[in-house]
């Protein structure tokens, strides 16, 4: 099997489990509040729980795979996904939307952490950091596609538009299965102890997540209802968004591989900050900085991060890269949670929620540049 084949693969997986099940809502957040689907303080709960099952997708996928298989795992998960869709598609209340994105989220956090080290796995070690790279750019090239799709699929209704973002998460899967990796399977009893120098890395990420939570969930409803743009302009700042997750991503994988995961990642959490602050300005037009330089350094960071788990692990970077998941998705579970609490209590300040994780993003790049 060629290097692209499962490269490309991984990252249709990446694509449907991250760009659409978890991203997919950022536009349709304003949308739902719009149509009173949910109130903002509830489009903010939505947010927090597509992230909590986010996290049980992550701590749980590698004994998914030791019962089943890498490959089978990966069809539960796009299975997952393509039914989180259709259920989103009917307004059944806040509690329906709470466990279907919840769902998507598990669906995500599973293929999350299989994909990569599954992938690196399969191929030459000489083309790991492309290899990483092409697959966390699923990420952001599913980014880009709902800020495309959702514009186009608004007119026929909401329901319509998650109907679509289904159909077209079921054409990935369709495209991507004949392709997954399939490497031998680590069984969770044998997993090694913690990987040395793992930690500040651990912590680093993990922070970088917290700090990315407020784009992720509230970009696309900061150019709508915080600076006045329409919805189709807001799915385009999420499209600038998903372009740079793209950019760095790619970029990432060839960086990393050029002078090392842990030497890059300062770089890309630098981008990050410069994100936050960004979009923290009164005037509209600095998102044209914000959304880019976020996805950039957000999504990329995966890619930067999933190199520094093999370096500082080798053979046993699957399971770096689960703790290091994991990490970020405890973050921003808690984040988000509190985040939607702050945003319902301040009456909808997106000053408050993006200030809270300009916070988060320089604690993120000071542990990151402070490791000897």
């Amino acid at each position: 099997m060629s290097f692209w084949r499962p490269a490309l693969a991984g990252a249709a997986a990446v694509l449907a489990g991250i760009g659409l099940a978890r991203f997919a809502y950022v536009p349709l957040f304003p949308a739902m509040v719009g149509a009173g689907w949910v109130d903002g303080g509830g489009g903010g709960l939505l947010g927090a729980a597509n992230l909590a099952g986010y996290l049980a997708g992550v701590l749980g996928g590698r004994a998914l795979a030791a019962r089943l298989g890498v490959r089978l795992s990966l069809d539960v998960g796009m299975a997952l996904v393509l039914l989180s869709f259709l259920a989103c598609a009917l307004p059944g209340g806040l509690a329906w939307f709470v466990a279907w994105r919840g769902l998507a989220g598990l669906a995500g956090g599973l293929l999350m952490a299989l994909t990569g080290p599954a992938v690196q796995a399969s191929v030459a070690p000489e083309a790991r950091g492309l290899a990483g790279g092409v697959v966390m750019a699923g990420a952001g090239s599913g980014v880009a596609l709902v800020g495309l799709l959702v514009p186009l699929l608004l007119p026929g209704g909401l329901g319509a538009a998650w109907a679509g973002l289904g159909l077209v998460a079921g054409l990935l899967w369709l495209a991507g299965r004949p392709s997954w990796p399939n490497p031998p399977v680590v069984p969770v009893a044998a997993s090694a102890p913690a990987v040395p120098r793992a930690v500040r890395l651990l912590l680093a990420y993990g922070l970088s997540g917290a700090g990315m939570v407020a784009p992720m969930v509230y970009l696309a409803d900061l150019a709508v209802r915080g600076r006045g743009l329409p919805v189709a302009a807001g799915s385009l700042i999420w499209v600038l968004f998903g372009l740079g997750a793209v950019a760095g991503t790619l970029l990432g994988g060839r960086v990393a591989g050029r002078i090392g995961g842990r030497r890059a990642l300062p770089l890309w959490l630098a981008v990050q900050v410069v994100a936050l602050a960004a979009a923290l300005l009164p005037w509209w037009p600095a998102l044209l900085l914000a959304a880019p330089a976020g996805g950039f350094a957000g999504i990329g960071a995966t890619a930067v991060t999933l190199a520094a788990a093999r370096e500082v692990a080798g053979t046993q970077a699957g399971l770096v890269w689960v703790r290091a998941t994991a990490s970020y998705a405890v973050a921003q579970a808690v984040v988000a949670f509190a985040l939607a609490a702050l945003f319902a209590a301040s009456g909808g300040s997106h000053a408050m929620v993006f200030g809270a994780c300009l916070a988060l993003s320089l604690a993120a790049f000071a542990t990151a540049i402070a490791r000897a």
